[in-house]
């Protein structure tokens, strides 16, 4: 079985997937200590909170954005999530879990996309997909107390943050890399310098 040009990963996909992916498991360091802090804001109704959810699918969308590659979500998923749990992640090696999934979910509206379809619209789908998809393992994982209302309360709130903070913020981002041409190596930034 051969894979098209399209489809091979180059070395500078694999270089700046990583980049990407450790400065966001670098991040979550910090995203982790603020979500924490921020749980009393959501003492009414705790499942609200996953609306800060987004910032840690951030870096299965814009991988996927840039790289255009199969597989470029879940690589940017699970190598943002190892990185933080190296540095000590409060959720242990489940982060990695979580990573894949998430990753998983943007990979998913790519695919739909047969990766060909880069836009703002495949970026809130994938920031949607993602979102469902750590949904569905955190309520299995950490919340399968919580009733459906409750449930549904957390999947809605993570699916509108994967749809905003991922997807529109990944896409925002995307562009702001563009502007500065550090991507011109990528269909991404030669794409978007059109727009």
């Amino acid at each position: 079985m051969t894979t098209s040009p399209r489809n091979e990963w180059r070395v500078v996909d694999i270089v700046v997937a990583a980049v990407i992916a450790v400065a966001f498991g670098v991040v979550f360091l910090a995203w982790n200590a603020i979500y924490a802090a921020m749980e009393p804001l959501f003492l009414a109704l705790p499942p609200s909170q996953a609306i800060m959810y987004g910032v840690w699918l951030l870096p299965a969308v814009l991988v996927g954005l840039i790289v255009r590659r199969p597989g470029a979500a879940l690589f940017g998923g699970f190598v943002s999530a190892a990185v933080s749990v190296l540095l000590g992640s409060p959720y242990g090696i489940d982060a990695l879990i979580s990573g894949a999934i998430q990753g998983a979910g943007a990979e998913v509206a790519f695919a739909i996309g047969l990766y060909r379809s880069w836009g703002l619209t495949f970026a809130v789908l994938a920031g949607v997909l993602s979102g469902l998809a750590a949904a569905v393992h955190d309520i299995v994982v950490y919340y399968p107390d919580f009733g459906l209302n409750a449930q549904l309360v957390y999947a809605g709130a993570t699916a509108v943050s994967g749809a905003l903070i991922a997807g529109v913020g990944a896409w925002l981002l995307l562009r702001a890399l563009v502007a500065t041409g550090v991507l011109h190596e990528f269909a991404a930034g030669r794409d978007q310098a059109e727009v």
